[in-house]
């Protein structure tokens, strides 16, 4: 099954795929409410801002599975998420991005290499992955660098 086309819930719960955001290139980022990299929500939602009305979206995908850094139910996700931050870009429900229980998204998007050749699990929170709109993978960028690097910035222009 292409990447665009697997099976996902909204954080709301409501069924979704990737493909049905209609958008040409997509940063899809694992994301959790308690981490030190937490603050990335504020480049994240600036380029939803910057590049959404030209076809781009940032996607949310929260994970529990680095240092319990993601506990909350989809209902506090949320109400973090746009309190503290103002998301305005699409969250789904929590999954799992590595081991036995990794959502088929992350199965996917895990064959990917990074700029080093490194494909393989997720490092931590915050790993980013530009995919086009058929969910073809572009580029992967590790946790630490910030949405707004020029790389990334560089990537996404690209893609649009």
């Amino acid at each position: 099954m292409a990447l665009a086309d697997i099976e996902l819930r909204t954080l709301a719960g409501e069924p979704a795929t990737l493909g049905g955001l209609g958008r040409k290139a997509m940063l899809v980022v694992n994301v959790a409410s308690k981490c030190g990299l937490t603050p990335q929500y504020e480049g994240l939602e600036r380029l939803q801002e910057r590049f959404g009305d030209k076809g781009f979206s940032v996607v949310g995908f929260p994970c529990n599975q680095f240092g319990g850094q993601e506990p909350g139910t989809s209902e506090e996700i949320a109400t973090f998420c746009s309190a503290t931050y103002g998301v305005t870009f699409p969250m789904f429900e929590k999954l799992e991005v590595n081991g036995t229980g990794r959502h088929p998204v992350y199965a996917e998007l895990t064959k990917a290499a990074d700029a080093d050749g490194e494909a393989g699990d997720i490092q931590w929170n915050f790993e980013k992955f530009l995919i086009d709109g058929e969910g073809t993978v572009l580029a992967r960028f590790r946790p630490r660098t910030e949405p707004e690097a020029p790389e990334v910035v560089a990537a996404i222009e690209a893609a649009l």
